[in-house]
Order: structure tokens, then sequence, then C-alpha cells
């Protein structure tokens, strides 16, 4: 799979760009702040329906102006695909598909898997459970369309429930009985969201570990482990037993939506003990690992966006993932750099078909290919 074309319109710094891609490497250079991690986003906004770094979807919108407008074609599999995700001020985004309106976002995402190495990804080791849920939550949605749609049931469901116990808290004499029956809906999804990342993370396991061994030379072992309420107790007795403390809290306290998953190295926190290059090479790891498992289970490669990766890795690690690229283990692949000569540099070490793209405040000032 790969992205043939993309056109902007008023997308963050772009009044209006169009361009044509490589199948293979297509890198984006330009100072700080011209526009070059912006068009990666747009290319996962086709790919997600939302922006990477702003979940403010109006806030996409370049200054001053009322809508945005972001299409492409893909090609997947010999079929052809033209996918736009635009936005007017005021209005609901509007999302298409080969020209049909699309009532979901649901109904687009996992269509055209895609993997974001980004410099902000640290957070995924080094802050809370969220993060980890985030991470792992969205491979699985990419993956399953069932566990996409438990897990929008189960949160719309938990915010339902956390209303419901602010009126209990607050004596508004709101109907009790409502409780059992949000109770009932979140025992069902959630016990099978639970079972759906125990499983996950057990097959993500596995391939995590032979990427870090590829990335550290087999100097360390490292694990994921899943941490739920619902290891020792089904969720039906959890719900009953944190009902009056739920109520004093005015929020719920037991469930799938407090899980984490502990990143291990050497069987010690990844987070508290692992240095600083053990933690570099095991997001490498990770990122590698969710390429890995989304082709499995697509049969697709991942288009691979790689933001700033050469400010943010040794020279042994670029060494490694250009490797990769070069054995053809990726597909299409994006990258981004702030300086043209250290990319062709690394470049010039790959035979794969190159493009670059010189981008300058928002306009693409020159474009050059290369063959293998």
């Amino acid at each position: 799979m790969f992205l043939e074309n993309i056109y902007l319109n008023n997308f963050k710094n772009y009044s209006e760009v169009s361009l044509t891609f490589s199948e293979g490497i297509n890198s984006l250079v330009g100072k700080n702040g011209s526009g070059k991690t912006n068009l990666l986003d747009a290319i996962y906004y086709l790919c997600f329906t939302k922006s990477a770094f702003n979940a403010i979807d109006i806030q996409n919108i370049r200054h001053e102006q009322p809508y945005f407008a972001i299409r492409g074609r893909m090609k997947k599999h010999e079929h052809d695909y033209a996918v736009s995700c635009s936005l007017k001020t005021g209005h609901k985004k509007r999302l298409k598909l080969n020209n049909k309106d699309l009532d979901r976002a649901s109904e687009l995402i996992g269509l055209f898997p895609a993997v974001l190495i980004a410099p902000n990804d640290g957070s995924i080791i080094t802050e809370g459970s969220e993060m980890r849920r985030k991470f792992f939550d969205g491979m699985m949605c990419q993956l399953s369309r069932t566990y996409l749609q438990n897990l929008v049931h189960y949160n719309h469901t938990l915010k339902q429930r956390n209303t419901l116990l602010k009126l209990l808290a607050e004596n508004s004499n709101p109907d009790a009985d409502l409780l059992d029956t949000y109770d009932v809906q979140m025992i069902v999804k959630g016990t099978q969201i639970y079972h759906h990342r125990k499983n996950f993370i057990e097959k993500f396991t596995h391939l995590l570990n032979k990427h870090y061994d590829f990335i550290s030379s087999e100097k360390e072992h490292v694990s994921c482990k899943y941490k739920s309420d619902l290891d020792q107790n089904e969720f039906k007795l959890l719900l009953r037993e944190s009902r009056n403390r739920d109520v004093s809290l005015q929020r719920t306290s037991r469930g799938i939506h407090r899980d984490d998953v502990i990143f291990e190295i050497d069987n010690y926190a990844l987070k508290k003990f692992g240095s600083q290059g053990q933690q570099k090479s095991f997001l490498i790891a990770l990122k590698l690992a969710q390429f890995d498992i989304m082709e499995q289970d697509t049969n697709t490669k991942p288009i691979l966006m790689l933001d700033d990766i050469f400010d943010k890795l040794d020279d042994d690690r670029i060494g490694k993932l250009l490797k990769l690229i070069d054995d053809h283990f990726f597909g299409q692949v994006f990258i981004t750099d702030a300086r043209p000569e250290r990319t062709m540099q690394f470049l010039n070490r790959v035979e794969s078909p190159k493009k670059i793209f010189e981008i300058e405040d928002g306009f693409v000032i020159r474009e050059r290919s290369y063959e293998s």
C-alpha cells in the first residue's frame, strides 16, 4: 500500500499544495517550523481521520481561513482509493471515500494502516498509563472493527455512569436503578476488551523481543506485562464492591479504563531503571513491533512516518533502521529532517527509489527524484 498523491488546502501553515510521492522513500527537508511535520500530519489525518499532534480539529485550519481540506489517492492491493477529510468552521467534519460520504470515522480507521515515530513518543514509556492504553488501543482499533466499536461503547457508557454517580453524590434523586443498566453494559463490553487486550499484548510481546534484540544486539531481555483490575476478579464483582466508593468519588474507580502495560528490561521497570539508550532502543522496537503486527494482521505494509529521528537517535540505531529500509522490511516511508545534507548522507546508503521535497514556510520549493 502507498499514498500516490496528496492535496492540501488551508491545512495548518499550507495555503494550497499538491504533491506526488515515491513508492519508496520520501524525504521532507527544511528549517524547523517550515511545515515538514504538518505535511506528515496531513498524511496521518487521511489514515486516522484526526491529527497526531492536535486533538482540536478546528485548530488545524489555517489562520483566518474558514475551512481546511485534505485529499489523497491510495493504492492498496491493486485497488485505487480516493479519500478526503475536510472541516468548515461551525460544521461537522466531513469524511469521504471514493466520493461517498462516510457517517462515522470508524468506517475509515484501519483501512489505511500507518505507523508514526515522533519526538514525543517517549511519553509512552515515561508518562502515565493513559499513554500506553492510547498506544495499544490505537493499534487494536485499526486491526479490529469489533474492538473499536466495543471501546467506543464502553467509553460512552463510562461517561454516562460517571455523570449519574455525580448526581447520586449530590442527592439529586436520579434513578438509582439506571446504575445497574450501565453496569451490565460496561461488564459485557469491558470483559470483551480485557480478553482482546490480553491476547493481543501477548502476541505483541514476542515481536517486541525480536526487534529489541535486533536494535540492541541482544544485550537485554524486555517484556510487556498487561495489568488490569480484571486479572483477579470478575468485572461484575468489582463494580458491586466499589459502588459506594464510586458514589463518594463521583467516578468509576474500577475497570478496564484503568488498565496499564508495564514495560520491563531484565525484569526491572524500564521507566525507572532503563537508561536513555535503553529507552530509545525499546521505543524503536515498540514501533517496529507495531509495524510488524499490523502487516501480519492486514497483509499490508503500513505507511511509515519518521519525524526528526536523525536528531533523536545515534548513528548505530539509525543504521539499523536504514538496514531495514534497504532490506525492504518497510513499504512507503516518509522522513523529515532539518538538515538536507545529513538526509542525503543517510539516503545514499539505501538502494531504494527516493524523492526529496524541500519545504519553506508552507511551500514546496523544490522536488528531486532518485532511482535505486
